[in-house]
């Protein structure tokens, strides 16, 4: 069935797509066995700053013996609305996967991925366990009556070439945010997501936005434009705290 056109001007589907990736702790990954079927298995999810998807896995496991013989991969990922499964957005990612290999990448992803599994932090030194990053190629989204779209790869990449301040800064900004900032973390999540009182951290911070975390649940906040230095990085969540403030009143 060829997907329904978008019916809304003001529904953007790249950016739902961007937010359930950034969103997702959990998907289901789908690699190919050794007779060309597929197999499909839950895994968990973190993101790099660009906003490819980010997984730990073990050498052991089943799909990593697949992706070794064929890079190609889909990973389903969904808003999760629980007692209403079906009525919420998901998104089939189409790509490549490959294992990260350089020393830099690798604290990076080490880093944002047990910000949001700290479990994880008991196995990902063990020597059959690796970071893998995901290259979307296209993805398929469903959010909807007139909302099932295909959507290339290119357009669900947060650029960051021009934003090496950024992503130096990150680590920092985000320790700073969580440590000397929490109140303004919570008014965040409260006033400018909506979301009920929580224990709200930052867990990461890119060009096009914030992650934050309480618990198990990842809430994506989009700044309002890219930030490419870490002057407009500490501009733009000033802004947000005085709109949140503003907000609570």
């Amino acid at each position: 069935m060829s997907p329904i056109p978008q019916q809304n001007s003001d529904f953007d589907a790249a950016r739902t797509v961007k937010r359930l990736v950034r969103e997702s702790q959990t998907g289901a990954l789908a690699t190919l066995d050794e007779d060309g079927g597929p197999y499909a298995s839950l895994v968990q999810l973190a993101t790099l700053p660009d906003g490819a998807p980010l997984l730990l896995l073990s050498g052991l496991a089943r799909h990593t013996r697949n992706l070794s013989r064929d890079a190609r991969v889909s990973l389903l990922v969904d808003e999760r609305r629980h007692g209403d499964e079906l009525q919420g957005a998901r998104a089939g990612l189409r790509g490549r996967i490959a294992r990260l290999s350089d020393d830099a990448a690798i604290a990076t992803a080490r880093r944002r991925f047990l910000a949001r599994h700290p479990d994880a932090a008991g196995f990902a030194g063990f020597s059959d366990f690796a970071f893998y990053r995901i290259e979307i190629d296209s993805a398929h989204l469903v959010a909807g009556f007139g909302r099932i779209v295909d959507i290339e790869g290119d357009a669900l990449r947060t650029p960051t070439g021009d934003a090496g301040e950024v992503l130096a800064a990150e680590e920092g900004a985000v320790a700073h945010m969580n440590a000397d900032h929490g109140d303004a973390v919570q008014l965040y999540a409260m006033h400018l997501l909506g979301t009920g009182p929580g224990h709200w951290q930052m867990v990461g911070l890119d060009p096009e936005g914030c992650d934050l975390m309480d618990g198990i649940g990842v809430r994506r906040l989009d700044f309002d434009r890219r930030v490419t230095t870490a002057r407009d990085m500490r501009a733009v969540l000033v802004e947000l705290a005085n709109q949140a403030r503003a907000a609570a009143v």
